[in-house]
C-alpha cells in the first residue's frame, strides 16, 4: 500500500479568497494519484471544501517593514515546525496561484534532500523558487529554529525566504526539480524583453507540470487577459497579457 504524502498551503490575509484552496484542492485531485493529505493552515475558513484538512495558520513573526517589503512570505519558513498539522512523510507545499496541469506522483519520491524550484531569474547562483517545494516533515527544523533566533542578521543576509532556504542549505542540502517540472507563466509563456511592447500574445507550455504564477498577473486575471492591478501609463505598454482561455481548462 503507498504511503500517504501530504500537500500543503498556506492561506493567510484576503488577497486570495476560499475559490483558491479550493481549485488548489481539485487540481492536486485530478493530477495526484498517491494517497494524500489536503491541508490548508488559515485564519479564514468560510468557503473552503469540506474535503481540505484546515489548521489554524502556524503563529510567526512577521518581519518588520522594510524587511516586509521585499518579501511577505517568510511565514512559509513556520511550516518546517516539527509536529505542525501532525503531518509525517514527504510534505509538498504549493502557493495558492498555481496551476497542476499533470500528474505531480514524481515529486514526492524525487529526492531525500529538500527539493525546490531554481529560481528561473539567477541559474547557477543556488537560488530557489519557493512556489514548489517538497521536504520530509520536521527534517529542516533548524531553517525556522535559525531564523527565529536570530531574525534581523538573517533578514540582513537574505532578501527573501526562498534564497534563505536554499542558501542555508547549501549545494549538499538541497536538489532542485528537473527544469521542465515547473515553468513560470511570466518568463516562459508571455513575450520577454523588448517584445513586451509590440505583443501581448502567450504561448501555451507543452510537457510541465506545474505551472508558476509569481507576481502579476494570477490565473483568473490571465484568463481574461488582464494585470490584475493599476498600473501607471508608462507600464501598460509592456505589462499586458493576452486571453489565455486553456488557463480556465485547468484552473477549475
Amino acid at each position: 500500500m503507498a504511503t500517504m504524502v501530504n500537500v500543503v498551503c498556506l492561506k493567510w490575509g484576503t488577497m486570495y479568497g476560499p475559490e483558491y484552496v479550493n481549485r488548489l484542492f481539485n487540481m492536486v485531485s485530478r493530477h495526484l494519484t498517491l494517497p494524500f493529505r489536503f491541508i490548508c493552515m488559515t485564519e479564514f475558513t468560510e468557503g473552503l471544501n469540506g474535503d481540505i484538512e484546515v489548521y489554524p495558520l502556524p503563529e510567526f513573526p512577521e518581519p518588520p517593514p522594510e524587511h516586509a517589503q521585499y518579501c511577505s512570505a517568510w511565514r512559509k519558513l513556520a511550516l518546517f515546525q516539527p509536529g505542525i498539522a501532525e503531518m509525517q512523510g514527504k510534505v509538498l507545499f504549493l502557493d495558492l496561484d498555481v496551476l497542476v496541469m499533470d500528474n505531480i506522483d514524481a515529486f514526492f519520491s524525487f529526492s531525500n534532500k529538500l527539493s525546490i524550484i531554481e529560481n528561473w531569474y539567477q541559474p547557477g547562483q543556488l537560488v530557489g523558487q519557493a512556489s514548489v517545494f517538497c521536504f520530509d516533515a520536521g527534517k529542516p527544523a533548524a531553517l525556522l529554529d535559525n531564523y527565529l533566533r536570530e531574525p534581523l542578521a538573517v533578514l540582513k543576509q537574505y532578501r527573501t525566504e526562498q534564497a534563505y532556504i536554499t542558501g542555508e542549505l547549501g549545494a549538499e542540502g538541497v536538489e532542485f526539480f528537473p527544469e521542465s517540472w515547473c515553468l513560470s507563466f511570466k518568463k516562459h509563456c508571455m513575450p520577454s524583453g523588448i517584445s513586451r511592447f509590440f505583443s501581448s500574445a502567450v504561448k501555451q507550455p507543452k510537457n510541465v507540470k506545474i505551472l508558476v504564477f509569481h507576481g502579476r498577473p494570477n490565473p483568473p486575471d490571465a484568463i481574461k487577459g488582464e494585470w490584475g492591478k493599476a498600473l501607471p501609463w508608462y507600464k501598460k505598454w509592456y505589462k499586458r497579457v493576452q486571453a489565455s482561455p486553456w488557463v480556465a481548462e485547468h484552473w477549475q
